[in-house]
């Protein structure tokens, strides 16, 4: 049996809720999270831009590419995804960020991600490049 991975990172921002949730929902900018994978939007969303639809394709060097589709969007506050298609080393894949207005410009992102490996072993290797990856991103962003 597969173990469920879960990776969880909280990270404020000394900027705006609009100024963030701004940034990370706009598909072109998950690149700077994800490295070294390349992230390019596919389609909109159904009611906005980065709703509800609207999906990016993920390029991860030497690996085969896959779609990540958002599944609820709620303006400036919550954004949920999952990998709906394409050949991924995880499955079970949802990504959820949820963001809380803190007053006085400032912003809270909470921050999960929850997969499965599809072979032993890869799950937790994946959950530690995603981990460190992520919060390595989020910390280099600018308002």
């Amino acid at each position: 049996m597969l173990k469920t991975q879960k990776i969880n990172i909280v990270q404020e921002f000394d900027a705006p809720l609009d100024k963030v949730f701004a940034t990370l929902s706009e598909h072109e900018n998950l690149s700077k999270l994800f490295a070294p994978a390349k992230v390019t939007r596919i389609s909109n969303g159904k009611d906005a831009r980065n709703g509800v639809g609207s999906a990016r394709k993920m390029s991860i060097p030497l690996t085969p590419s896959f779609v990540e589709t958002n599944l609820v969007y709620k303006e400036n506050e919550l954004i949920e995804y999952a990998i709906t298609s394409g050949i991924s080393p995880i499955k079970g894949h949802r990504g959820v960020m949820k963001f809380t207005d803190l007053g006085n410009n400032r912003t809270r992102l909470d921050y999960t991600i929850s997969f499965k490996g599809r072979v032993p072993f890869i799950g937790p290797i994946i959950k530690a490049a995603l981990q460190n990856g992520v919060s390595r991103g989020l910390k280099k962003l600018k308002f």
